[in-house]
């Protein structure tokens, strides 16, 4: 599949290292929960936190390492996102099968309601995925005009030096 003229093994090549990371966390963060962690605990094992970190180093490095524009910076966070998602979508599915919540699905995290429903699950998969992309992928492209100027200005200062 292409999306923006590169493949999507491409996008997921790029993202690897922060797929990774998210997927560690968020498991970690749902086992913790599991086993009976306290949520006031587990909610310091952040993949939101990750997940931002990932994507001032990938608004960074999108255009620093050639690999793209602005446009190729939605796919590698949405693909970083499906992660995210999927994490999280486990959790709500394993507390509704089995009726013991977790971190996932705890009022604080569920709207201040019970995150053990099929529509909770269901908000992850269509909002979650959709403008959970799109929100970041927006600060991501102001992430990348900034250092994109940065760095314009550094090779003009670094050519006047050299002159």
């Amino acid at each position: 599949m292409r999306i923006f003229g590169k493949e999507l093994a491409e996008y997921i090549a790029f993202a690897r290292v922060w797929i990774v990371v998210v997927l560690a966390v968020g498991l970690t963060r749902l086992v913790l929960s599991l086993a009976g962690l306290p949520n006031e605990s587990t909610k310091w094992i952040s993949m939101t936190a990750v997940m931002w970190i990932g994507l001032i180093y990938y608004s960074v490095r999108v255009h620093t390492s050639g690999f793209g524009t602005y446009r190729h910076l939605l796919p590698v966070v949405a693909v970083t996102n499906l992660a995210f998602q999927a994490v999280s979508i486990t959790g709500i599915v394993i507390a509704i099968f089995t009726g013991n919540p977790n971190v996932f699905t705890a009022p604080e995290y569920a709207f201040g309601g019970d995150g053990k429903t099929w529509f909770h699950a269901g908000a992850h998969l269509v909002i979650g995925t959709t403008v959970g992309s799109l929100i970041p992928w927006l600060f991501g492209c102001l992430i990348m005009f900034v250092s994109t100027k940065l760095s314009a200005r550094d090779k003009h200062r670094n050519a006047a030096a050299r002159a």
